[in-house]
């Protein structure tokens, strides 16, 4: 039927069909019945091809095969949408099969989505916090109640189209389907508009929104709030807002994930002999023990002392770094006691060795 071989790519198909429907559509072939016929064989053989399964059942037992598995071949409109643009706007395609070649165009339509920033500190990210947006949106007029038609008129049928929403215009072979310029598809025209809003059915206005910002967001958290945007045309909708979110960094803190990281000092006696030291957490202070003989650089772990899990249960980890401050300058007893330790640290089990770091953690702090 399409004049391809069985090896036929699906560019070849298209091609071959595109030829074909437009040699038979009945627009071209007015009061031509063969034509028709052979019309709706070309977009049948088409449907068949273009469905990988359909066409493999085909190759292997033919048309007959297609009935046979229960398969039954009707028109598929959805196989053309490459098309849609060509046969819907020279030949009203979707009219013929009952598309949407035809349909009016509603005048109702949904409001735009709406986007704000939103600068939160890094405390307001990390406990949730309650705060208002300003928004400047259009919101439906109260006079015409979003009609757009002045108080006891309404929209009145359009006369260039006569309420169809198209024109059609005969260029040869060719009808030729356009969107009515008048009422821009709609099938309809405000003859009255209101004196409010000007026939818009809308105003722009100035409001404040309420925003619950939950605890544990991020820095490019976007928020949602449903309802919140733009109020569509003449009735519409109303479309979304979305807030998106951006954190401040903290001075102490530094935020990977749900985890938070700090860096602690802690001096040359504590890092040697061990230690209890004070940390701070977002929530409060918390003791740490520093165990004898800490390096520098030594990460310390404490659990759910990190950032809430958004919209879930429980907290990410503290990761505390020990930076062991080395003193820049040393006085004459300080400086003889380092030197006393080096020598007696390099004997194993010194007795001498604990009194010693006993008095340069007294010197050192």
């Amino acid at each position: 039927m399409l004049g391809v071989g069985r090896t036929a790519t699906e560019v070849e198909l298209k091609s071959a069909y595109r030829k074909l429907a437009l040699q038979f559509h009945p627009d071209r072939n007015p009061n031509n019945p063969d034509a028709e016929e052979k019309f709706k064989e070309v977009s049948e053989a088409y449907a068949i091809l273009a469905d990988s399964e359909k066409r493999s059942v085909y190759d292997r037992y033919g048309h007959a095969g297609l009935g046979s598995a229960g398969q039954g071949v009707g028109f598929d409109s959805s196989v053309f949408q490459d098309f849609n643009d060509i046969f819907g706007e020279f030949f009203g395609f979707g009219d013929l099969f009952g598309g949407g070649g035809g349909r009016r165009r509603s005048r109702v339509q949904r409001g735009a989505d709406l986007r704000e920033d939103l600068t939160l500190e890094f405390e307001e990210a990390f406990f949730g916090t309650e705060t208002q947006v300003t928004v400047r949106r259009h919101e439906a007029c109260e006079d015409c109640r979003g009609s757009g038609a002045a108080p006891g008129k309404s929209p009145t049928t359009c006369r260039s189209c006569n309420g169809r929403g198209q024109v059609r215009y005969q260029q040869g072979f060719f009808s030729i389907a356009r969107t009515c310029p008048t009422c821009q598809g709609t099938g309809s025209v405000i003859t009255d508009p209101c004196t409010k809003c000007k026939g818009e059915g809308r105003i722009l206005r100035q409001r404040t929104v309420d925003a619950k910002v939950p605890a544990g967001v991020e820095d490019g958290t976007r928020i949602r709030f449903a309802g919140a945007g733009e109020v569509g045309q003449f009735g519409g909708p109303a479309g979304d807002l979305y807030v998106v979110l951006h954190v401040k960094e903290h001075p102490f803190f530094e935020r990977e994930g749900n985890d938070l990281r700090c860096v602690v000092p802690i001096s040359v006696a504590q890092a040697a002999m061990g230690a209890e030291i004070r940390v701070p957490t977002m929530e409060g202070e918390h003791t740490l023990k520093v165990p004898e003989g800490t390096q520098p650089g030594t990460t310390f772990r404490i659990r759910n002392k990190g950032v809430p899990v958004l919209n879930g249960h429980g907290k990410g980890d503290l990761y505390v770094q020990a930076r062991v401050q080395i003193p820049n300058r040393l006085s004459k007893r300080q400086r003889e006691l380092l030197q006393e330790l080096e020598t007696t640290a390099k004997v194993d089990n010194h007795p001498m060795l604990r009194s010693l770091l006993g008095k340069v953690k007294d010197i050192f702090g």
